[in-house]
């Protein structure tokens, strides 16, 4: 069950004679020629990904039962073949796109005037980042990514939006609100690429960058669930690095696991552990505790934090609240601050078309399975997903009987990690 959730490129230009990101190229790989996503092709996403919440039917019910006297506690769930009704109508990949719903906050990490403030800035981007990928309270969960499969999109923010968050003053938003530049030289593009590289184990790579700030975000993420009784947990293994080319920093940070608890009634996320967030260069690091709800009483969804520069043992900041909620903010200075998630404004991905995606992006992949479970169909949406699955053991046998290892379109190998093929730093 998954989360509930190097070579150097020939610049090339598009029909405006603009550049092109290598972001922006579908079917590049290291040794081929290239298809491109041209940036007007993007149009505003408007898929409502609100889910209903009803909980789990009487039938419904019964074939969970039926499948839980078939586990053991802790068992390793990666194979395991999960109902479809309880399936979110998106991939995985998409939803870790959806970490970037504010993109003005991770945009205005590297707009911080000191190493502290960029610090603390990326912490409480960080801490905002998780909400928006949650859509309802209900518990479901996103595809499992086909090996190959692979997610593009792009977020425009206007560029008097971006401010470091401690001292801009900023007007109150809406969640509703979706912000949005005119005129597109008066904005800052942030592209986007999610790829699932590796099948066993599920390995999933997202990279994205804006040129103009000089910033971008690699990561590669490992999910492994196991069986807990009334609940299943999923360990988020890897780790993600945000480069400030600006000021030559690295922040390397971990992500929490997510709990799906209650699942024989009404199903509900939360987020559990102990997560690092640390700049080398700088010496500065944070911790971030995610808290799982105590078994009698306590809070759900509480979170807090500890900025710390590290060469003179010095606590810069502390924050706690509700990782879906009001976080405060106590810096060392006295000041506080409250951010509100749910009043943030929230910047709509754009995204092409179904008819202009290749046949391995994630929407048009999975386009009869969202189609069919839309229509409440769970029989032929089972049956769309099972000849997706089909496939892809096939084709993952025909690899092995010739020995031939998946080759990954976007990302390289590198040790334990994966690394994006054109990123930023390397780019002329």
């Amino acid at each position: 069950m998954a989360y509930f959730w190097r070579i150097r490129h020939s610049h090339q230009k598009d029909s405006s004679g603009g550049e092109i990101s290598p972001v922006q190229c579908v079917g590049r790989t290291p040794n081929s020629g290239s298809e491109l996503v041209l940036s007007e092709d993007e149009k505003s996403d408007n898929e409502d990904k609100e889910e209903t919440e009803l909980g789990v039917m009487e039938d419904q019910r019964s074939i969970i039962l039926h499948l839980i006297s078939q586990l053991k506690l802790g068992m390793d769930l990666t194979k395991v073949v999960l109902p479809t009704f309880i399936l979110e109508k998106r991939s995985l990949l998409e939803m870790y796109a959806d970490f970037m719903a504010h993109p003005d906050l991770l945009l205005a990490i590297t707009a911080g005037a000191t190493p502290e403030e960029r610090v603390i800035c990326f912490v409480e981007y960080y801490l905002t980042a998780f909400h928006e990928g949650r859509k309802g309270a209900l518990a479901k969960k996103p595809y499992n990514p086909i090996i190959g499969e692979t997610f593009h999109c792009s977020w425009e923010v206007p560029k008097d939006r971006v401010k470091p968050k401690r001292t801009a003053s900023r007007s109150p938003a809406s969640c509703h609100e979706h912000p949005m530049a005119e005129d597109p030289s008066k904005s800052y593009k942030l592209r986007f690429v999610a790829e699932q590289v590796s099948h066993h184990p599920p390995i999933s790579c997202f990279y994205c960058e804006c040129k103009e700030k000089r910033l971008c975000v690699n990561t590669h993420v490992w999910t492994k669930s196991k069986f807990m009784g009334m609940s299943v947990g999923v360990s988020m293994i890897g780790e993600g690095v945000l480069r400030l080319l600006e000021h030559g920093e690295e922040y390397v940070f971990t992500l929490p696991s997510a709990y799906a608890r209650s699942i024989l009634t009404i199903p509900w996320v939360e987020l559990g552990g102990k997560v690092s967030i640390n700049c080398a260069k700088t010496g500065y690091s944070a911790t971030v505790i995610f808290h799982t709800k105590p078994f009698y009483g306590g809070k759900v969804h509480r979170v807090t934090a500890e900025v710390k520069h590290n060469p003179t043992n010095t606590i810069v900041c502390k924050a706690h609240g509700e990782w879906n909620g009001t976080l405060e903010f106590t810096y060392n200075n006295g000041e506080t601050k409250v951010i509100d998630t749910t009043t943030l404004p929230v910047y709509p991905k754009k995204i092409r078309p179904l008819e202009k995606q290749g046949p391995m992006e994630s929407r048009n992949l999975w386009r009869e399975v969202t189609r069919y479970l839309r229509l409440g169909d769970i029989d032929a949406a089972t049956e769309q997903k099972r000849h997706l699955e089909e496939k892809q053991r096939v084709e993952e046998r025909k690899r092995e009987n010739l020995r031939t290892p998946w080759k990954p379109k976007y990302f390289i190998q590198e040790g334990d990690g994966w690394v994006y093929f054109s990123p930023l730093w390397k780019a002329h």
